[in-house]
């Protein structure tokens, strides 16, 4: 290993062939406006890849050239480089052999940072070669339970509301007593924002508080031993909320708001009295991220095309259905924002108003001083709407009314919790609606699920078991060639759960006269038979099959979200089961 040579990187890539001299004074020219490195600046204006370029500094330094996302990095010597060096010098501690650490470095060139390194360190070191992209996630990973975590938060410059908090300012005027539950709390928010959690769950337990974090719709727990910061910690974030801390018996729910990492944050709070303590529960939005619109929630195409139509009917009832947590408000607001215009008139009734849209005129339902969802939808019919949404229909008196809303001339959007699209209609007719005002009303279902998407850096081919064979072969049919799906592996881009994100599965049942005419006679078991006999009706597990074949998800997510489906998709004609054995998306 030579990293004490100098090397100018200019010359070396114009005499392997990498850039021309041209390109070279172009970037020179575009470093001296971003005063950023060469070799980033070269990459940024893709004049030569990362790889290319430190798979030569690596020939020509003679050190290793590592792919971060599989390296088995030990965890004892990544916490020997101190954050902050770490992030400064672009660099990050991945082994120890005897003393002796090896670390890996985004500019291997960079002298000043190898002299400082090793003098933060104290002991010999060797370098090795590595993508900053893969070195900054990594380091966001691997930092993410360290003291520091709090202290090192971004200084946010721009003006807070007088309801926002800011993660900076948490700590002014409080006590030495305090310290540890505001750097707890720093920490807890930093956390969540940068591991892109949905929930946040603080348990205090008899020993220990228990915080855990639902990531990708998993929970992940990290336990803390002062368990006696449980209560301090509840207090306070009970009076951000605006609640009563001194009420420990009843259940109390508030909302605030908070930026992080120069991201807003709604936060909504529910805390429940446990044996130990209070249990609390904070639902996070991010508000900085923006609307998704229908492409970026990946419905498929054979969904999406009918699914616009719908959205752009004078009026009918669409419902989106599924458990706590699918998507459904996320994939309304979609729809919202795609039909949204200056001659359109729209009202929402929801308990909570998750986003702020411009336009919509948004109410939010407040059950204590009688603004219920039926008195908000008698009301907003007096308002000349062209477009309602309900956020949620929980009883009869809702149901009908926006039954009726349809019927009478407005578009209706509104959400329901069933397994599938063809169950929705029990669910009405249970809750009181009457069969004939569905069949009129109802234009379509769409019902969804989110699962998990595979880690890009890390999933492998998976043979399937006999009792794979088995399953599908009962859900598709006899397969001339059974689909190629990869099984999810870990590696430290994924924290090694061997997925990353989501994303969304969807079925759309239209109501065809057919199907009409069953609600009508009140035909309940006639409805799901005709539903299922669609040809243009493909089920959620067939749609989360289609994922598995593409390489996006794993079979045992496509199990997951089917084990809890009632009515699994049946095997249909020949013609119908060659179609699907066949079809890729």
């Amino acid at each position: 290993m030579d990293i004490k040579k100098r090397i100018r990187i200019g010359d070396l890539l114009i005499e392997h062939k990498f850039i021309s001299e041209a390109q070279l004074n172009t970037a020179l020219e575009e470093q001296k406006k971003t005063r950023r490195k060469l070799g980033k600046t070269l990459i940024d204006l893709g004049f030569i890849k990362e790889k290319q370029l430190l798979e030569l500094l690596s020939e020509q330094l003679r050190i290793p050239h590592l792919d971060l996302r599989q390296y088995p990095i030990n965890a004892k010597a990544f916490k020997l480089l101190p954050e902050i060096h770490a992030r400064r010098f672009r660099a990050i501690a991945i082994a120890q052999e005897n003393d002796t650490i090896t670390i890996g470095m985004a500019d291997p060139t960079d002298l000043y940072a190898y002299d400082q390194i090793q003098k933060v360190l104290n002991c010999p070191i060797n370098v090795a070669a590595i993508s900053e992209n893969d070195l900054l996630t990594q380091l966001d990973s691997g930092y993410r339970k360290t003291e520091q975590i709090g202290s090192l938060a971004e200084i946010l410059d721009d003006e807070l509301a007088e309801s926002d908090f800011d993660l900076q300012s948490l700590g002014e005027g409080t006590t030495a007593a305090d310290a540890p539950v505001v750097k707890l709390l720093r920490a807890i928010f930093e956390d969540a924002v940068t591991m892109h959690a949905s929930d946040i769950h603080i348990e205090p337990d008899s020993n220990v508080l228990r915080i855990r974090q639902r990531i990708d719709g998993v929970l992940q727990e990290q336990l803390v031993d002062e368990s006696r910061v449980a209560s301090a910690l509840t207090s306070r974030l009970k009076l951000m909320a605006g609640l009563n801390i001194s009420e420990k018996r009843l259940p109390q729910d508030g909302r605030f708001n908070i930026k992080v990492n120069n991201k807003n944050i709604d936060v909504r709070l529910s805390t429940m009295p446990m044996v130990h303590g209070e249990s609390v529960v904070m639902r996070l939005l991010d508000h900085s991220q923006g609307l998704l619109d229908f492409t970026t929630l990946g419905i498929p195409d054979h969904v999406l095309r009918p699914l616009r139509n719908l959205i752009k009917k004078p009026h009918g009832l669409l419902l989106v259905t599924g458990p706590t947590g699918s998507g459904k408000t996320t994939t309304l607001y979609a729809a919202l924002n795609e039909i949204n215009s200056p001659a359109t008139k729209i009202i929402t009734a929801e308990d909570p108003v998750e986003y702020q849209l411009p336009r919509i005129n948004q109410v939010q339902i407040h059950d204590k001083i009688g603004l219920t969802f039926p008195a908000v939808l008698r009301t907003a019919l007096r308002q000349d709407p062209d477009i309602i949404l309900i956020g949620e229909m929980r009883d009869q008196e809702t149901v009908e009314i926006g039954l009726r809303a349809a019927m009478t001339g407005h578009l209706v959007f509104s959400t329901l919790h069933t397994n599938d699209a063809a169950s929705t209609v029990n669910r009405l007719l249970d809750m009181g609606a009457e069969g004939f005002l569905v069949a009129s009303s109802l234009q379509a279902v769409l019902a969804q699920r989110l699962i998990r998407r595979l880690c890009p850096d890390c999933s492998a081919p998976h043979e399937l078991t006999e009792q794979d064979k088995a399953w599908l072969g009962q859900v598709l049919g006899p397969q001339p060639d059974w689909p190629e799906v990869r099984q999810h592996v870990g590696c430290n881009q994924c924290h090694h759960t061997g997925y990353k994100g989501r994303i969304g599965v969807y079925e759309l049942l239209i109501i065809t006269p057919i199907l009409a005419t069953c609600l009508q006679q009140n035909d309940r078991v006639q409805f799901i038979q005709q539903a299922q006999r669609q040809d243009d009706f493909r089920s959620l597990t067939l749609n989360a099959i289609d994922l598995a074949k593409q390489g996006i998800t794993t079979l045992d997510e496509v199990l997951r979200i089917a084990s809890d489906i009632d009515s699994h998709p049946k095997k249909k004609s020949t013609r119908h089961s060659s179609n699907i054995s066949h079809q890729q998306a």
